[in-house]
Parts: structure tokens; sequence; C-alpha cells
């Protein structure tokens, strides 16, 4: 989670949800009890062992699903039946692109916690549409990073705006057929990398995976300083 405290501070306080410890292993089931409640996970817009039911949603007509375990390029679109709060809903999700971002852009932020200093930052750019008969709405989206560890990264969540990747939930009213954009901040420890984005309401749901080339940050070249003209 990141706060902001008042304007006025001179240093603005960022609390990310987020530890090394608490990303979910893709070959097993960590964090989750016999009872496959979470465990002691961080607070993320979704967690794979505490979403919805594994009952699948009667899809509309000419409506197909994706298969679990497919995988998928940057710019593909998974049609996937996502329950939560037992409330079912028929998602279009498109990964469209992913770009590494810079420590630099939490400038106004304590980055002082060595999590957060030594961490890799990641802005993930997703389309959701509402590809069901029925309206949904107020739900973060579904989508979780992985690491070059091979571990799951929730989506790091704002309490304020963070205008380099504008993270919001989805619209209270998402009519069929309406389309949302938004942009996942995903931290990754230990400037640790980030290798695709996955679908995974379940700990015992087999992933959708998307997999591209994440752009790295332009770094501009540092000024030569110009040399003094000598006297003539």
């Amino acid at each position: 989670m990141i706060t902001r405290p008042h304007p006025r501070a001179r240093r603005t306080h960022l609390a990310i949800g987020v530890a090394s410890s608490a990303a979910l292993a893709l070959s097993g089931v960590a964090g989750c009890s016999d009872s496959g409640k979470a465990g002691d996970e961080p607070s993320a817009s979704v967690s794979p062992s505490a979403t919805g039911s594994t009952e699948p949603t009667e899809s509309p007509s000419g409506v197909d699903l994706t298969e679990p375990g497919s995988q998928l390029a940057f710019g593909d679109t998974a049609i996937v039946d996502y329950t939560i709060r037992n409330r079912s809903s028929i998602l279009g999700l498109t990964v469209t692109a992913a770009k590494q971002g810079q420590l630099k852009d939490f400038v106004g932020f304590d980055m002082s916690d060595p999590l957060k200093k030594n961490a890799s930052y990641f802005y993930v750019r997703v389309t959701v549409k509402n590809a069901g008969d029925k309206p949904t709405g107020g739900i973060d989206t579904p989508l979780w990073g992985i690491s070059g560890t091979n571990t799951l990264l929730p989506p790091v969540k704002f309490t304020s705006a963070f205008k380099k990747c504008p993270t919001d939930s989805l619209p209270d009213k998402f009519a069929p057929g309406d389309t949302f954009r938004t942009c996942l901040v995903f931290l990754s420890p230990n400037k640790g990398s980030l290798e695709g984005v996955s679908y995974r309401p379940l700990a015992s749901f087999d992933p959708i995976e998307w997999h591209g080339q994440v752009q790295k940050p332009v770094v501009k070249p540092k000024k030569k300083p110009k040399k003094k003209a000598g006297k003539g």
C-alpha cells in the first residue's frame, strides 16, 4: 500500500504491502491454510488463495473462455470467469505492455526502507472488458506479476494518484461491453526482474500467463561540462 500524508509534509511516506517472503511460489500454494483461506499474506488487490469460488459461471452464448494454463503474448486477450465476493463476471483481460520504472519516479515518497530502495519497479498496462452479459464493477484487476525467482508479485496499492502509472479499480458501474484501461505497479525485491503477468484467481488454478519484452527505462546521458574558451 502506498500512502501520502498531508501535502505540506517535507517527506511523504511510502508503505508498500509487499515483502520478499510474501510472494506466492508458482509451483506451490504457499500462504494457504488447510481451509483454503489466505494465511499471513500482505494487503494486495487480489490473493490467489482467497478469491471466490471454483465453480464456473455459465458463459454467455458465443463466449469461449480461455483455457487454464494458456501461455499468451503481450497484446493477447484472455476471456476469464472471475468470481469474487459471490459475484461472477466474465472479463476480457489484455496485458498490452510492460516497462521498467526507476527509483527516481518515486520522488516525494519515503524510500528509506531497504526493501523499497533495493527493489525494481515495473509498470504494466492492462485493458479490461466486461465480456459477459451482466454488469459488474468496483473490483481490482485480478493480475499478478511473475518475478525472475518464479514467485507471484501482488500489485502495489496506492491511496493517491501515481502519475507514472495511474492505478484504478474498475468503475462501480461496468456494463456489458464496457472497456477500462489501467496500469499496475509491481515491486520485484532485490533488484529482481519481471518475467511475465499471471491470472491466478485461486492457488489451485492453472494460471494463464502473458510474456513479452519489458521495456527498459530511458536513461538520459549526463551532460559533459563545457570547456572554457582559452585566452587568445
